[in-house]
């Protein structure tokens, strides 16, 4: 089980989760955070700081966001544009900094507008 980042997250600047996080697991893509299913020990400190409620438990995910639980793991598994493999594991974001990349689903999106609380 892990935590998941959902559609709210996009285009918000906020990185109050990446700070609460005690094991370094949520990577920054360039439009969106991603939680890295392998690092994440679901302690649950991400999700009550996020200031646009982006954050649930992979059993509590609305079924409108269902598609970014495997959204979330493809940013880890999957090559994404300029990357020719997946990440993989690399054990903590804090090292990469920001990746500059989304998966096609995140940047496929249009804008979102933080003042609707849409990200």
């Amino acid at each position: 089980m892990t935590y998941v980042i959902a559609q709210p997250c996009v285009d918000v600047t906020d990185r109050a989760c990446v700070d609460e996080c005690p094991v370094d697991c949520i990577y920054e893509g360039r439009r969106s955070l991603y939680i890295h299913p392998d690092e994440c020990v679901d302690c649950g400190a991400c999700e009550p700081v996020c200031p646009v409620e982006a954050i649930f438990y992979e059993d509590d995910l609305p079924g409108e966001w269902a598609p970014y639980l495997a959204d979330n793991a493809a940013f880890f598994s999957a090559p994404l544009p300029g990357r020719e493999s997946g990440l993989g594991s690399p054990g903590g974001a804090a090292g990469l900094g920001p990746l500059g990349v989304d998966t096609p689903l995140v940047a496929d999106l249009p804008p979102q507008n933080a003042a609707e609380g849409a990200g």
